[in-house]
């Protein structure tokens, strides 16, 4: 067939559709694909996506040219064309490339051309675009809606999410038939990144991450944004494959090679166009990618999602127990921890010693300096507490009022702390601390809290009685 002649049968089509030719190459792997020709509404796709704000074709369409002229090159594009076009596979899948604006639905048919060169192979590739993601275009295989439908649940239903996605990764390690599998959470802003969990094969020799996480691993972890180069994900399989990947990132590619990695299939897990962190398989079988990109690509969306859920969830707890100017624990927790000691619901703890700790002074900063200065005199008088009780419970009471509950800490301790506290106060400008303490049963924290109280505004009334000058009005 000529040119002309697949021109006028893509005719037949009323989706955009266009014929690409493969060309196996001698070792039975991915040589050059082409986009041979298309009917009208695929050569007319420039102006639609462009219209959706896709630039994506920067060449005017010619027949019969590397699809790389028009789009930047894609693993999982070329897997696809391989698999149906040299291996005679009939497919279809659903996705929304990250560096496409909206989602594809795409089927792939081989095609059987008579006069066709021995090496090279041609299907037809048919596609529908939309700017909104549709449900009922998702057709999955059975074993792989069960095993999205099963992490799920597991996701849905928990109460210890350490343990689940745990759980989680190792069901994804067997599915895969993989070395390792791993979740790489990554922070942006300050530029780190930690494992949430991975699971090993029993006979792997790959180590845990743990002894790759250095300093500069962020680098090699951002360098996967660019690799995936707005597709999916990242799958290697094959020499042609590793070939890509090592034009594309160099310094992964070795990094995986010295670490014994036979091949790798990455996703990034990302929620809102925020990327939370990676999720990989390492010598996983490859005879079963298509299974494993398939049910991955759908996992990915539960999975960053109930990560963002539980991040979300520590901000909250963040916001509600800390006090946020000075780093310790707020009146909030402060309630709490009593409420918890004095109902015995901490079996324990025995006995609570009370520090209160009045800033001398703050309304005289505030007024004459500033409340910037007074911040600063507060983030102080907390840096000066958590030095001197490094293991206790710290919390911002008020204004400027501290308390420190030291657990089970011996009465002489807790006083040499005390003196520890006013000889490192008198090396740090401008704070000063008015202090009473008092050590109880656990289920007396309250009078303990009295008393000290008693006992500091007494130290109060004789440091103003010296310094009448900032004495609050």
């Amino acid at each position: 067939m000529d040119i002309l002649d697949f021109q006028n049968f893509t005719q037949l089509f009323r989706p955009m559709t266009c014929i690409m030719s493969v060309r196996k190459l001698p070792d039975g792997t991915c040589g050059e694909i082409r986009i041979v020709t298309g009917n009208k509404e695929y050569i007319e796709m420039t102006m639609k996506y462009t219209q959706l704000g896709a630039n994506i074709f920067t060449e005017d369409f010619l027949p019969d040219q590397p699809y790389t002229r028009y789009i930047q090159q894609d693993l999982n594009f070329e897997d696809f064309c391989f698999r149906s076009a040299v291996l005679g596979k009939t497919l279809n899948t659903y996705v929304k490339p990250e560096r496409m604006p909206f989602w594809i639905h795409l089927t792939m048919v081989p095609l059987t051309v008579p006069d066709a060169e021995p090496d090279l192979f041609y299907c037809t590739y048919s596609q529908e675009i939309s700017t909104e993601a549709d449900p009922n275009m998702i057709a999955l295989q059975p074993d792989i809606a069960s095993a999205v439908i099963s992490t799920c649940m597991k996701l849905g239903c928990t109460e210890d999410f350490e343990k689940t996605i745990q759980e989680v990764i190792c069901d994804i390690r067997d599915l895969c038939d993989a070395s390792h599998c791993c979740i790489l959470l990554t922070d942006f802003s300050e530029r780190t990144c930690e494992v949430l969990c991975e699971a090993f094969s029993k006979t792997t020799d790959l180590l845990p991450m743990k002894h790759y996480l250095d300093e500069d691993f962020f680098e090699i972890a951002e360098s996967w944004i660019d690799t995936i180069g707005g597709s999916t994900c990242i799958i290697v399989k094959d020499e042609h494959d590793w070939e890509v990947l090592r034009e594309r990132n160099p310094r992964w590619s070795e990094s995986l090679a010295s670490a014994g990695a036979k091949n790798i299939v990455l996703f990034p897990l990302r929620n809102d166009n925020e990327v939370l962190g990676f999720i990989w398989a390492i010598n996983y079988n490859v005879e079963n990618v298509i299974k494993i990109k398939e049910t991955l690509e759908l996992t990915t969306y539960f999975v960053a999602a109930q990560i963002a859920n539980q991040q979300m969830i520590k901000r909250l707890r963040v916001l509600s127990t800390i006090d946020l100017l000075t780093g310790v624990m707020n009146r909030n927790s402060m309630n709490n921890r009593v409420e918890e000691l004095v109902s015995g619901k901490d079996e324990t703890t025995q006995n609570v010693g009370v520090v209160f700790a009045d800033l001398n002074g703050l309304k005289a900063v505030n007024d004459c300096e500033g409340h910037f200065a007074g911040d600063l005199m507060l983030k102080n008088a907390a840096l000066v507490l958590m030095r001197c009780f490094p293991d206790c419970e710290i919390y911002r009471a008020g204004g400027d009022e501290f308390s420190v509950f030291a657990v089970d800490l011996p009465e002489t301790e807790l006083h040499r702390r005390i003196v520890l506290m006013h000889e490192t106060l008198s090396s740090t400008e401008g704070v000063s601390f008015a202090v009473g303490c008092c050590t109880r049963p656990a289920k007396e924290v309250r009078m303990a809290m009295r008393l000290a109280d008693e006992r500091m505004y007494e130290d109060k009334l004789m440091y103003y009685k010296l310094h009448p000058e900032l004495r609050r009005n």
